[in-house]
């Protein structure tokens, strides 16, 4: 009887351990177990990069999933959420870079753990490693399998399946995430953003060949990055989260600049007032990209939109 007990207690450890390793290895962002999309992108160099986001009149449209695209289940900053997105369209992903005490850099939008994580306190106050014992929340508060990923695990998961722009945190040297943008040969695939015509000077000092994303909402500011030496190529104009007069759009076209709406906020609510239809407005009256916190409702919109007007691009499989 003892022998018995015994045999059956060993052996459902023995299940309960293999279950257990099993959902550890799941629920980890390592680059080993990384969520399988399909390569949605032909973008083998920076120059196929320029080539896809320069304008021209039959300009495929795209959606710009703000902060990875977080649903339910599927927490902001991570990449199964990044996976979901790039599922069900080509897509840019919006997402934010922070530094740890020990000068690892994540995702990470907050400067604090408390809203998006299972954890507590300053991001820049923890190791890595301690980073690595939380848990992801999703927008609704609950916590999910997934754990806070490094920009590289991101990368190289990245190259083929989605287009980066990379919110570089306040505390974060643009110096360090170009450099792993180097290292995982991420250039054909990765956009910096910038918050003013300084910032986009010192990074395309620091990167001439990588693209920028650079706030544009009237003709001026494109002046101004001109002036300082930033060639029409390597720029993406972010308009603002309104819609801009239609002169801008108009000088942007005619320098070959393709334009992010922010559709965050306001016009993402006008939209799920009216109709996802609007989102499809939006392109009409001369946005090319929209960085939404409805990418998968916004989609539906530019699915019809391009299917109508039989757009391609050789960039996209």
């Amino acid at each position: 009887m003892n022998n018995r007990v015994s045999i059956q207690t060993i052996f459902s450890l023995i299940i309960l351990f293999a279950f257990s390793s099993c959902f550890r290895t799941n629920s980890s962002s390592n680059v080993n177990n990384m969520p399988a999309v399909d390569q949605v992108f032909n973008l083998k160099t920076a120059d196929d990069l320029y080539q896809f986001l320069t304008y021209n009149e039959n300009s495929y449209p795209l959606i710009s999933a703000h902060r990875g695209g977080p649903s339910d289940g599927f927490p902001e900053n991570a990449i199964p959420t990044f996976a979901e997105v790039a599922r069900k369209m080509p897509a840019i992903i919006e997402c934010d870079i922070a530094m740890t005490k020990d000068s690892v850099l994540v995702l990470m939008h907050d400067e604090t753990l408390d809203r998006t994580t299972n954890g507590k306190g300053k991001l820049s106050k923890k190791t890595y490693a301690e980073l690595q014992e939380l848990y992801l929340k999703d927008k609704n508060g609950q916590v999910t399998p997934y754990k806070i990923p490094t920009l590289e695990e991101a990368l190289k998961w990245g190259i083929g399946r989605v287009i980066y722009t990379l919110d570089v945190k306040r505390s974060v040297p643009y110096e360090k995430v170009i450099e792993s943008i180097r290292n995982n040969k991420a250039e054909s695939n990765s956009i910096i953003i910038t918050y003013s015509a300084n910032q986009a000077e010192v990074v395309n000092r620091l990167a001439p060949d990588i693209m920028i994303s650079a706030t544009i909402k009237k003709a001026d500011d494109l002046t101004r990055l001109s002036e300082l030496g930033i060639p029409d190529t390597r720029l993406i104009a972010f308009v603002g989260t309104s819609e801009p007069d239609s002169t801008v759009y108009s000088v942007l076209r005619q320098h070959g600049i393709k334009s992010i709406l922010g559709t965050i906020g306001n016009l993402d609510r006008s939209a799920e007032r009216a109709g996802y239809q609007l989102y499809a407005d939006f392109i009409v009256r001369g946005a090319d990209v929209l960085s939404t916190d409805r990418p998968f409702e916004a989609w539906k919109a530019l699915d019809f939109y391009i299917k109508k007007r039989n757009l391609e691009s050789p960039f996209i499989n």
